[in-house]
């Protein structure tokens, strides 16, 4: 099975959908991009968050990222993996009950899902992490212990990368290299 599904939102964060969209097409997959209320052909408007030494990230306007398909009749039998970007997108996409039960569905079944940044809201509202061990952004980690799971520490460049089981987690898009070499890894390919 060579298809990804990856759910986004309006002022997700653009690195964090747009260069595993990328990578994992470079690698033949193909990625299905949806978000819920668009449909393919539609675009999100995405949100660029940058560390500059502020006491957390800053936030200006990215680009545009189309949606590749419709959010409707999604099953998680059709897809090798599931990724979840960051950004401000989460916060209503937990909100869903819809994507709630996609997030779920992949869980149940052992698939590879890599979620980044603030990505991990939407598993601490599908009830996916008890007894889990992750790694976030860190203002998510609260959220991420009340749901049960366990914060794993993000390193000081904010570039690691933590595998538990299916679900392989990363703390915001400088960890790009690492996050997305263990996911591909979780989907079978052999990386140096």
């Amino acid at each position: 099975m060579k298809k990804i599904l990856m759910i986004v939102g309006d002022f997700v964060e653009d690195y964090e959908a747009m260069v595993p969209f990328q990578i994992l097409s470079m690698f033949g997959y193909q990625v299905d991009v949806v978000s819920p209320g668009k449909k393919s052909g539609e675009k999100v408007k995405t949100a660029v968050h940058d560390f500059e030494g502020d006491q957390t990230y800053t936030e200006k306007r990215g680009h545009n990222f189309a949606v590749t398909a419709n959010f409707s009749r999604l099953s998680a039998d059709n897809y090798a993996g599931l990724v979840l970007p960051g950004g401000r997108a989460p916060e209503f996409l937990r909100l869903n009950e819809e994507v709630l039960d996609i997030v779920r569905a992949f869980f149940q079944a052992q698939k590879p899902v890599a979620a980044i940044c603030h990505g991990l809201q939407i598993l601490t509202a599908a009830g996916v992490l008890k007894g889990r061990s992750c790694t976030a952004y860190p203002a998510v980690k609260p959220e991420i212990t009340a749901a049960g799971g366990i914060f794993v520490a993000v390193n000081e460049k904010a570039d690691n990368s933590y595998v538990c089981g299916n679900l392989v987690s990363a703390p915001a898009w400088p960890a790009h290299p690492r996050w997305m070499k263990d996911f591909l890894t979780l989907l079978g390919h052999k990386i140096g």
